[in-house]
Formats: structure tokens, sequence, C-alpha cells
């Protein structure tokens, strides 16, 4: 089967598969596919692209929340808010 370069990626190749879903979330799916006027087929592997780059990008943010609090461990909660140009002091607020 030849892919086609104008297709999205998660479209160019296709494998069919047997699956066992939730029924209110079968016919939320088939009322989506009705009234986009595509098939079943087209909604589920939608809804299913959209998760897996949702998850991935969760995964990504939290790699870098990660990599940010390994980078400044070793300072006190007040650096870091002064490293981030936060002033949590609100004495300084109300000087007179």
């Amino acid at each position: 089967m030849a892919e086609d370069k104008n297709l999205p990626a998660h479209s160019a190749k296709k494998r069919r598969t047997t699956l066992t879903l939730p029924a209110d979330f079968l016919a939320k799916a088939e009322r989506m596919a009705r009234a986009r006027k595509v098939t079943l087929s087209t909604v589920i592997s939608d809804v299913l692209a959209e998760g897996l780059r949702v998850n991935a990008s969760a995964a990504a943010s939290s790699d870098v929340l990660k990599s940010y609090r390994a980078a400044f461990a070793g300072f006190s909660d007040d650096e870091v808010a002064v490293l981030d140009g936060v002033v949590w002091d609100t004495a300084l607020n109300h000087k007179a």
C-alpha cells in the first residue's frame, strides 16, 4: 500500500482491530461521526490521536518541571521566588 504524503501521519498506514468500548462512549462517537459526516473509524482515530497528543504534551511538561526543580534544588523558596521575579513579601507592598 503506497502512503499518501497529503494525509496526516496517523492516516498513512492502517490496521484493522476490534475494540470493546463503553456503550455511552460508542454512542457519542457515532453521533460525532454522523454530525461530521465521516466514518466511525475516522472519529475514533481522530479522538485517539488527540488523546495521544495531549498525553505526550503532559509528559513533556512534567519533564520540564522535573528539570526545573532539579536545577533549582539548592535554592530556598525565597531565592527561587526572586529568580522567578516573584515578590511574595506583602510587607514591602504596605510600607508607608
